[in-house]
């Protein structure tokens, strides 16, 4: 079976890994805090010291990492170290332009996916992320499928450019419901009984993950890809949005807390 390193160990990244483990791939993984490795070593994982001590020997090249800075300072490591014949697999979610930049530096004989998936850690737990797979993947398609169903995009960067796009949606869904329910309380209604009837409409998804439990999407992280996309495309909507993450990610006990924290934070706002 190929040889899978696998670079960024936070709260999607370790249970993705995970699954590797449990396909039996050889796997090696690296992350900047070497601690989060530990629970993988102790089943059977690799620990490797550097970024390009982890790619050297390796098949397949997984990032999964916070952001496009995060992502350019692996890969000044990383890129030396690859060898010709190798895939590399970035599913961290950059955008577009961050994977046509990373194609740009790679050297002879590697391929680059972009392959940014769906879902948060509960479907990463059990393996069933949507995997937005752009560029020429029928080489790891077999890999990518252990973390759950792949969808082909087309070229390379449209796996980004789709993710940015349903991280938009999903986040904006978050803040309309968030303010949806302001506006119930304002008006002094039952907050069971308006959830209810918004459950029950268009936007019960998005009800759904204003109130979710037991998964994980960091304010600080949905602010980084309104960012992205309102860097993209004018987004009036979205700015708005924008400024209400921002708000809850200043909160230093909602930054790194689920979008649901956030929805809390913005019913509670004063300032808008």
């Amino acid at each position: 079976m190929e040889k899978i390193a696998f670079l960024g160990l936070g709260h999607m990244g370790e249970p993705m890994a995970r699954q590797l483990l449990a396909a039996g791939h050889p796997l090696t993984v690296w992350n900047r805090t070497p601690a989060k490795a530990d629970a993988l070593v102790a089943e059977g994982a690799v620990a490797a010291a550097t970024p390009a001590d982890a790619v050297r020997e390796a098949d397949v090249v997984i990032t999964m990492l916070a952001g496009p800075e995060a992502v350019r300072e692996v890969a000044g490591a990383v890129l030396p170290a690859l060898r010709p014949g190798a895939h590399w697999v970035e599913m961290s979610t950059v955008g577009p332009d961050t994977v046509k930049e990373l194609a740009g530096r790679l050297p002879d004989g590697v391929t680059l996916v972009d392959a940014p998936v769906m879902g948060s850690t509960d479907k990463a737990a059990a393996g069933q992320l949507g995997i937005l797979a752009g560029g020429e993947a029928a080489g790891v398609e077999h890999v990518l499928a252990h973390f759950g169903p792949v969808t082909r995009t087309g070229a390379l960067g449209t796996g980004a450019a789709l993710k940015l796009v349903v991280n938009t949606a999903v986040i904006g869904g978050v803040a309309l419901i968030a303010e949806a329910m302001k506006l119930a309380d304002a008006l002094g209604l039952d907050e069971d009984t308006a959830k209810e009837a918004l459950a029950a409409g268009p936007l019960g998804g998005a009800v759904a993950r204003a109130f979710a439990t037991g998964v994980h999407f960091g304010s600080d992280l949905a602010v980084k890809d309104i960012a992205l996309a309102t860097e993209a495309a004018q987004l009036p909507a979205m700015r708005a949005v924008l400024g209400h993450f921002e708000a809850a990610a200043a909160d230093p006990d909602v930054v790194h807390e689920d979008i649901a924290r956030a929805v809390t934070h913005i019913r509670a706002r004063r300032d808008t």
